[in-house]
């Protein structure tokens, strides 16, 4: 759980890590951190590092190709070796007709 927190907040802020190290390669001399950031387009970064954040979250939400009435079975031994977890499709009870 703390990867995925730490995965959307190198999101957000990676926009804000390309405008420190663009202004870094940019000027003749480093005009430190604090100087930077007051001169930053707080606002800007802060739209782009949300749009890549959810963009990230929407695209690997789309990559699991689980459906909610998927079944997990975690891993296992099998014959001596390891099974890897997986998903299977639950299959749905059939009305009796009568």
């Amino acid at each position: 759980m703390i990867r995925i927190v730490l995965e959307n907040i190198f999101f957000f802020l990676l926009p804000t890590l390309f405008y420190i190290a663009w202004v870094a390669f940019r000027e003749q001399e480093w005009p430190g951190l604090s100087a930077i950031m007051r001169q930053a387009p707080l606002l800007r970064l802060f739209i782009a590092g949300a749009a890549l954040m959810l963009a990230t979250l929407v695209l690997f939400s789309t990559r699991s190709h689980n459906a909610p009435q998927d079944v997990y079975v975690p891993q296992s031994m099998q014959d001596g070796k390891l099974e890897p977890g997986r998903s299977i499709r639950a299959t749905e009870p059939t009305p009796d007709k009568k």
